[in-house]
């Protein structure tokens, strides 16, 4: 095994994750979950099956939030359908930190049941390209009265 052997062994153990039921490998993910939870007793159920779960590390559990975050070497699909499993109504986290979306009052962005400091999670391809034209016509709009631009407007 010579130097490039080497440093491909290197390599791969770098960059492998942990493995898990034979020649599947899994990633260190964390997902999160907004469960619906009324009472320790739900919040208790909840975290019971989470738990559970081959490969789970750690879960938490917000109540006032309605957020379940599991850590481990998991699939989101099959977190989902475990806390589905418990009778409670649960979907994969909708929300975003309200200062990450371009126009966190949009009517698709705005939800008065996420937490506070928090919107919907949408799209944002169309976004970027609308703010990017506000930015050109900004910019056209403070360089047509500059006094570096030779084509601006003398009225003054």
């Amino acid at each position: 095994m010579g130097v490039a052997g080497t440093l491909e062994y290197i390599s791969d153990l770098i960059t492998s994750s942990h493995k898990h039921n034979g020649n599947k490998y899994k990633q260190l993910q964390t997902v999160d979950l907004k469960v619906r939870m009324d009472c320790d007793g739900c919040e208790l159920k909840v975290k019971k099956a989470l738990s559970s779960l081959s490969g789970v590390k750690k879960v938490e559990i917000n109540r006032k939030q309605q957020k379940v975050t599991v850590s481990g070497y998991i699939e989101a699909k099959k977190v989902l359908k475990k806390a589905k499993s418990t009778g409670k109504k649960s979907e994969i986290w909708p929300y975003v930190p309200y200062n990450l979306v371009a126009h966190p009052y949009n009517a698709q962005a705005y939800d008065k049941k996420a937490p506070p400091g928090y919107v919907r999670k949408i799209e944002t391809t169309a976004g970027v390209v609308r703010s990017y034209e506000e930015e050109e016509v900004s910019y056209s709009y403070v360089t047509l009265f500059s006094d570096d631009n030779p084509n601006a407007c003398s009225i003054m």
